[in-house]
């Protein structure tokens, strides 16, 4: 864990000058904090999110040339605090999204909880240097009222995402950087656990970082969420409201899919994952299903009407599968799932089954893009050439491709960028060159993708 150094006054240069590379305006912004703490008077041109930010640091007390966040909690205490705060369960999730997302950049990803206690600080070491001089470091609380202005302490403030932008901070040694947060809630409670911030030099000035921030809370927040159902129905061995089994079949890079079926006869209860390997073989509901029996629910959810024995070797083989070899399947199937699956004249699901298809769906619809992408992780059953599962991948993605390109949203653009999909997506890459504004890292990766996708493709 870093070591908590004294915070110190910045050198004279630093306190009087607007930092490098922040956004538009910022010596007119800092001009404008020069004035506020001179007079109290707000001049125009600050954001009224920054200016009720600098009004309640004021009334604070806060310092401006030095903030003093309380480090008064122990190394130990520190440790036993967070092995045991529910955060840290969603840390994995953290680094996975964040920490590696943004590896080789100046930035650092720090996760509070709900007191603005800094819990973790992961990232560049530079970075965690310097922040680190002015009191940036795990078991600091950073809270508006101890350093005044800062985007982890006024999105726990306001109770919203936020991103404040170098002379927007209040104290003068803090406006070097420039951070993007959002707080962390539980979604059963709507309680504010804690915040997830980014810190550091450009990079954390891009809308792009606000987008990922947000996406990765909202992934915390499912996970949490998750967890607590599986541990409130483990605990009382029933079923925790109501809910239809569902199948998770959307890809990941391993291959592997999830089975997660929820309540009803003959399936473990709801939040009971069965880990499912592409080509695995048949087990018990509790343990694995192979791919074949993942493709046959996938189809048969997709067909309310039903499927005939013809009509599914069709759809799950590219040459030619005997009628017989699928009711084999199919009655090896039904011992797994049980009532699950109905009648065989034709072949039917017995009870709905949710997939995850139709959760992405459904946030399309509602025009939700960004969780339609935190819902989509890759391709249908990446591993499956059942022609059926092939052309449900295909809609699917085309659905996803087409409402990126839509939505207009430089943040949603940058998410399916950075997927295996839209990699080399040339019309996704120039819309985000039409989009972004000249002078951000988004402009200039997406020029600087487009010539080298235009040379390959010359």
């Amino acid at each position: 864990m870093t070591d908590r150094p004294e915070t110190h006054d910045a050198s004279p240069s630093a306190r009087h000058t607007a930092p490098v590379g922040t956004a538009p305006g910022a010596f007119a912004v800092s001009a404008a904090h020069q004035t506020f703490l001179s007079t109290g008077a707000l001049p125009p041109g600050v954001r009224p999110l920054v200016a009720a930010s600098w009004r309640r640091s004021a009334r604070s007390g806060v310092d401006p040339d030095v903030p003093h966040p309380d480090v008064s909690m122990s190394d130990a205490d520190l440790g036993s605090y967070r092995a045991h705060h529910p955060l840290a369960r969603a840390m994995p999730i953290v680094r996975d999204l964040l920490v590696a997302g943004l590896a080789g950049e100046s930035a650092v990803v720090a996760m509070t909880d709900d007191a603005g206690r800094l819990l973790w600080v992961e990232g560049s070491a530079s970075v965690r240097d310097d922040v680190g001089r002015i009191g940036f470091v795990e078991g600091a609380v950073w809270r508006e009222e101890r350093v005044g202005t800062n985007a982890p302490g006024t999105a726990l403030a306001t109770g919203r995402p936020v991103q404040v932008l170098g002379a927007e901070h209040f104290t003068r040694p803090v406006q070097s950087f420039n951070c993007a947060a959002a707080p962390v809630r539980d979604l059963r409670t709507g309680r504010i656990l804690g915040v997830l911030d980014v810190t550091g030099g450009q990079v954390a000035a891009s809308g792009l970082v606000l987008s990922l921030v947000r996406a990765s809370v909202a992934a915390v927040e499912r996970e949490l969420a998750e967890r607590s159902e599986r541990f409130e129905q483990s605990a009382t061995g029933s079923p925790v409201g109501a809910f239809a089994p569902r199948l998770d079949v959307l890809g990941v890079s391993s291959g592997v899919l999830r089975a997660a079926p929820g309540a009803a006869a003959g399936w473990p209860g709801p939040g009971t994952y069965a880990t499912v390997p592409d080509g695995g073989t048949h087990a018990a509901p509790s343990g694995r299903l192979s791919l074949r029996h993942s493709e046959i629910l996938l189809l048969l959810a997709a067909s309310p009407r039903g499927l005939g024995a013809d009509e599914l070797a069709v759809l799950l083989h590219p040459g030619e599968l005997s009628d017989v070899t699928v009711r084999a399947e199919v009655s090896r199937l039904r011992r797994a799932v049980g009532p699950l699956l109905g009648g065989s004249r034709p072949y039917r699901l017995g009870a709905p089954l949710r997939t995850d298809l139709d959760t992405v769906r459904d946030l399309l619809a509602a025009g939700d893009v960004h969780a339609a992408l935190t819902a989509y992780p890759g391709p249908v059953l990446p591993r499956s050439v059942a022609p059926g599962v092939e052309r449900l991948r295909d809609e699917l993605s085309a659905e996803v491709r087409g409402a990126v390109l839509a939505s207009g949203d430089v943040g949603v653009l940058g998410r399916w960028l950075a997927s295996d999909e839209g990699a080399d997506d040339h019309a996704a890459w120039r819309r985000l060159a039409a989009l972004a504004a000249p002078g951000t890292p988004a402009a200039a990766r997406a020029r600087a993708r487009l010539a080298l996708l235009d040379r390959s493709l010359r």
